[in-house]
């Protein structure tokens, strides 16, 4: 082992045994894509791979994990969404397929939640990872239990907040890394990010972007090409017209989707005030826009009409790879770094 290989191992080992695989990279659970092929080829190449439930029934998640299963022996997650209708439902799938990682997204873990994921049914539970966009509730979620903490800035794909990842990291890992084991997410493309986040205290990492265009990702070839063609400015945030209508920014590619939602906004407002809709009515109506349009985009292949959801390192994705080469890269240059550092 190198000095730069071992450098890398030492400030990776407490991920490394958080999660159970070989480096310390989570892939980030993107809807559509982060199903049973990526899942498996990410932890087979020993980063550790996290399917994204979304918008899932029981039933079909069971048969996502079974297959996944099928797939690899290695360590993987379930990304659950708080706001899910059968959330409880879902833990307890993961919990007869002894899944050993949950993460929630969405919103603070809803009462009841984490002693489902962490009970002793099923073999004594799993280890459950929470979002923390502010340092307040970083410490609010340690204090209620979660194991570890995903900070992710406004630099990635998806539902975003408003604070930046280095910010963010910055303003929370000196306070709580030595707690409980924190990943950084958001806008990391090059595995001397990566380093640089270990530098301050992280675990480990999560990368999403950089994985959604991989060889055995199932995004349509068209998604992939859009990828391919955009630089880190075409990625943006979802436009909000009239703070009386809210809208969760969301991350993603320039297209004519994003545009005619700014149209479609203009219109539900303008109808509102004429007094044609009311206000509830008219909030349905410009939150009903993107129903349905991450799948047209990644699965129907439509990336005019679909939801390119992509982070600001979209721009460092250039071509397709398989995952084990994007882990191989992506550690190379980390130990790179480090070796460099001293």
């Amino acid at each position: 082992m190198s000095i730069g290989e071992e450098r890398l191992a030492r400030r990776m080992a407490r991920g490394v045994e958080f999660l159970g695989s070989e480096t310390a990279i989570l892939c980030g659970a993107m809807s559509w894509v982060s199903e049973r092929n990526l899942v498996s080829a990410i932890s087979n190449a020993g980063g550790f791979g996290l399917i994204a439930c979304g918008a899932m029934t029981p039933e079909l998640l069971d048969a996502e994990i079974a297959g996944t299963r099928k797939l690899t022996d290695k360590p993987f997650g379930v990304n659950l969404i708080t706001m899910h209708p059968q959330l409880f439902d879902l833990i307890e799938v993961c919990a007869r397929h002894r899944v050993t990682h949950i993460v929630l997204a969405g919103g603070l873990p809803p009462a009841g939640s984490l002693d489902a994921i962490k009970g002793p049914s099923a073999g004594g539970g799993a280890k459950l990872i929470c979002f923390a966009p502010a340092l307040s509730l970083a410490k609010k979620l340690i204090r209620s239990g979660v194991d570890a903490l995903v900070v992710e800035g406004m630099e990635a794909g998806g539902h975003i907040g408003p604070v930046s990842t280095s910010v963010l990291a910055q303003e929370i890992l000196p306070e709580v890394a030595a707690q409980v084991p924190v990943f950084v997410a958001g806008g990391i493309g090059r595995g001397e990010a990566i380093a640089g986040y270990l530098d301050m205290g992280a675990a480990g990492v999560q990368l999403g972007t950089r994985f959604a265009c991989a060889s055995e990702s199932v995004a349509h070839a068209n998604f992939k090409k859009a990828f391919f063609r955009a630089s880190a400015r075409d990625a943006v945030p979802s436009a909000q017209l009239d703070p009386q209508f809210p809208v969760i920014p969301v991350r993603a590619l320039q297209n004519q989707a994003t545009r005619a939602f700014t149209a479609t906004q203009h219109d539900v407002i303008k109808r509102y005030r004429d007094g044609e809709l009311d206000q509830g009515a008219a909030q349905l109506e410009i939150e009903h826009f993107w129903a349905g349009a991450l799948r047209r985009a990644v699965i129907d292949g439509d990336v005019e009409n679909g939801s390119l959801m992509a982070g600001q390192s979209v721009g460092m994705v250039t071509g397709e790879q398989a995952a084990a080469e994007i882990l191989i890269e992506l550690v190379g240059q980390a130990t790179e770094a480090v070796a460099a550092r001293g």
